[in-house]
């Protein structure tokens, strides 16, 4: 059973050194590292519980709560890359403009999502293209989610941590047939659109990022018409 932040840091922060908690976060930064690979593996599935996803979930506040402790000893905090990373896609969350998502395969075209950022509106648009064609448009869908609640949202998935391309041969495996797809996030504030490719493989919260996207709800309109 997972415990709260304030209990963890009762049972493993309070009273210790500056080194020794400098040491809890070097193990909790290894520990979400550790159950990310076990839960991106192509052929993991959950078999304990909880599960390692909300293991990371659990342990992301630990990390939080340790740094927050470091802080309160009047002690600097060095960020590794990836937390400058996550740091900046965080900071330019207000000016993101469009979220584009396409799934598909060589066989059966690709399926785009696309949340456009319109004063405090989010609005989606669901298209199908073949494996040549461009996504031809079939309707634009009022999500019932404000721009604030969709970046929210967003922010929670630790997009800035994630890698920019995903494969089986992180795994050991060879290329194969299958599912590749893409993730396009662009701005308004002249910065490079964030790319990140994947196939076969996906981050551990990209079914978070789907149901962000209302990617299984488009896929029932369009099988119901």
């Amino acid at each position: 059973m997972m415990i709260c932040s304030e209990t963890y840091y009762e049972l493993y922060l309070k009273d210790k050194s500056a080194d020794e908690i400098l040491s809890a976060i070097r193990g909790l930064k290894n520990e979400i590292g550790r159950l990310k690979n076990i839960a991106e593996h192509p052929e993991y599935q959950c078999t304990i519980h909880p599960s390692e996803k909300v293991r990371i979930s659990c342990t992301r506040e630990y990390l939080e709560r340790a740094k927050q402790a470091l802080a309160d000893m009047g002690v600097g905090y060095k960020p590794s890359k990836t937390e400058l990373k996550v740091a900046e896609f965080d900071e330019n969350l207000p000016y993101i403009t469009s979220v584009v998502l396409s799934i598909g395969g060589y066989c059966y075209g690709n399926d785009e999502y696309k949340v456009v950022l319109i004063d405090n509106d989010a609005l989606l648009s669901f298209g199908h293209s073949d494996i040549q064609s461009q996504p031809d448009e079939i309707t634009v869908m009022d999500i019932n989610i404000t721009k604030e609640e969709f970046l929210d949202e967003l922010r929670r998935l630790h997009i800035g941590e994630w890698r920019k391309n995903y494969n089986t041969r992180r795994f050991g495996y060879g290329v194969c047939d299958g599912t590749q797809w893409s993730l396009e996030i662009s701005y308004s504030n002249g910065i490079k659109p964030v790319k990140i490719h994947g196939d076969n493989a996906y981050p551990y919260n990209f079914d978070s990022l789907k149901d962000l996207m209302r990617c299984e709800d488009s896929e029932e309109e369009d099988e119901n018409e």
